[in-house]
């Protein structure tokens, strides 16, 4: 690849020919007194004249820079050639015999200016090579960290709403609970006083029963056997007024509390008491990319896969290592890896099983369906999701199931544990959310720059070795990449008019593989989404690519739709 302008060191040389009329040899040696570029040959010729047998002739890349012609001033046919050591002043020869320079010292012009050119150009060279490069990538750290920034203020956004969602919930709750308290209250009252309703009813019919009978008894014209005259004093007993309480209502008594109460309820965002750490700015001679360097296990871990990534490259051809059966499952569309090369495997009935390298089952679970469902975390359990119940759950080595994370109503489509970091990525409707290794939803992904949604249903999740989530979305029939930060990166989708994306895997080169389940092949992309080449075609014995890992030979394995074979394949070498 050509450098650009700016990249070509300021010492570089192009090809270089003797200066020499008629000589085409390559150029060696300088003249400086001629300023005259020159072959050996004629290098040796120029010294053995008697003219220029004194001349300095010097290694080229030792020569005197030529001055610029520049006339003097006080005398317009002499060039300035000579420097006043005392007045610092550019002189031509002539000029020395005046009297105001008489006797100052005077240094060769020329040989001061190749001294400075020389100076000046390591200085561009410098600039060029390491000033410039580490402010670049300053200025690129800087934009990387004001993209964390914003997704982390989204993220304390998005959790300050849910706050307020989930207290409003539980003000609504208790409103309710209230509410239905006083209906109770009520209820109970009223029946009190429709009981003394009655009552009074009943009293009041009992007098209006007894003014008829006393009027009966002063219309009757009868004398004997009268009860006004015989038993007049029993009849004027008349019964007392009931007696009956007045309901005592309850009362209401407002909640004390003031907008500082709700704040300390709905939480509150503050700057970590930390002194900012100041940018590393890397030594001038040791100005090299380098990364932060892990500890223990995982720093072998890493110099293993980096001593790896630095020998792998594509094979010329694919190789077919072995198959197997998977038995348990009829077809296989999603693969995990799990510890020691054993995989998990899975069809879209939501049978789970767990295989070892020769196909023999150790382990079969009964989930619900889906495509890209499970996972491995780093430290060897499964992860799965349930779509029934909105829930993940967790099967530990030593076949503990317990549930995970709870996704509330949204559906979990696809998940994947991260290598890097042991985040969870999840699939689901529209959008991508990231948790961390306890679960906490740190990070959600929905829209690109321009507002423009980025998902559908992301069916299947992964991530590359530069921390960029890849999903394969059915209904967009794309494979959609974005950034760690979320930020929108490439869409592909196939190499014909039609694309039906399946499965899909990283692998230490950074390459995205991808099943292809329309034609019957596994495309393979650099991390940029450039195509490289139909990996696997139908011609190779996989007419149905459904699902793709890659195992830790860094071989990849392939499972179909229509069968339980599990192929594995040898492409780096």
């Amino acid at each position: 690849m050509a450098l650009s302008k700016s990249q070509i060191p300021p010492d570089a040389q192009h090809y270089l020919v003797c200066g020499i009329e008629d000589c085409e040899r390559n150029c060696q040696f300088y003249c400086n007194p001629c300023h005259q570029p020159m072959c050996e040959q004629c290098k040796d010729t120029h010294q053995k004249k008697k003219k220029t047998k004194s001349h300095e002739v010097v290694p080229y890349r030792e020569r005197k820079r030529q001055i610029p012609v520049e006339k003097c001033s006080n005398h317009p046919t002499k060039d300035i050639d000579i420097l006043c050591d005392e007045c610092n002043v550019p002189l031509c020869s002539k000029c020395s015999t005046m009297p105001v320079h008489k006797g100052h010292s005077f240094t060769d012009l020329e040989t001061i200016y190749t001294e400075k050119t020389v100076a000046c150009r390591q200085e561009v060279q410098k600039i060029q090579t390491y000033f410039v490069p580490t402010a670049n990538g300053l200025q690129k750290e800087i934009k990387t960290d004001a993209t964390e920034i914003k997704a982390i203020m989204d993220n304390i956004r998005s959790s300050m709403k849910d706050e307020a969602k989930t207290l409003k919930k539980l003000v609504d709750e208790v409103t309710s609970d209230n509410i239905e308290q006083v209906n109770k209250m009520e209820e109970s009252l009223k029946e009190m006083l429709q009981s003394q309703d009655k009552t009074y009813q009943d009293y009041i019919s009992y007098l209006e029963d007894l003014v008829k009978q006393f009027q009966g008894y002063l219309s009757s014209t009868q004398l004997q056997n009268s009860p006004i005259i015989f038993s007049l004093s029993e009849l004027l007993k008349i019964r007392s007024i009931p007696e009956t309480t007045k309901p005592v209502p309850p009362e209401f008594t407002a909640g004390q509390y003031s907008k500082q109460d709700v704040a300390k309820l709905l939480g509150r965002v503050t700057v970590p008491d930390t002194k900012p750490e100041n940018r590393k700015i890397k030594p001038m001679e040791t100005a090299v990319s380098t990364q932060m360097k892990p500890t223990g296990k995982q720093r072998k871990q890493d110099r293993e896969k980096s001593d790896m990534k630095q020998t792998l490259s594509l094979s010329s051809s694919v190789t077919k290592v072995r198959e197997y059966t998977v038995s348990g499952v009829g077809s296989v569309w999603h693969v995990s890896l799990g510890k020691s090369g054993r995989l998990w495997a899975s069809n879209i009935d939501g049978n789970l099983v767990h295989t070892d390298l020769q196909g023999n089952q150790l382990q079969k679970i009964q989930t619900s369906d889906g495509y890209g469902y499970h996972t491995v975390t780093q430290d060897g359990d499964l992860i799965y999701t349930d779509k029934k119940n909105n829930v993940i759950n967790r099967i530990t080595l030593d076949k503990t199931t317990t549930e995970f994370i709870k996704t509330g109503d949204e559906i979990p489509l696809s998940i994947h544990s991260s290598n890097i970091n042991g985040d969870i990525l999840m699939g689901m409707v529209c959008k991508v959310t990231r948790y961390n290794k306890t679960g906490k939803e740190i990070q959600n992904i929905q829209r690109d720059n321009k507002g423009q949604g980025l998902y559908s249903t992301p069916i299947y999740i992964t991530e590359n070795i530069n921390g960029d989530i890849c999903t394969s979305d059915s209904h967009k029939h794309a494979v959609v990449v974005v950034n760690k930060s979320g930020q929108y990166r490439f869409s592909y989708t196939g190499q014909g008019s039609k694309f039906d994306s399946r499965g899909l895997c990283t692998d230490l080169l950074g390459h995205i593989l991808v099943c292809d389940f329309y034609t019957g092949t596994v495309d393979l992309l650099d991390q940029d989404g450039q195509f490289l080449c139909h990996l696997l075609t139908k011609q190779q014995g996989i007419p149905h690519p459904h699902s793709a890992c890659v195992d830790d030979e860094n071989n990849l394995i392939v499972g179909q739709s229509n069968t339980n074979t599990v192929t594995v394949y040898k492409y780096l070498q």
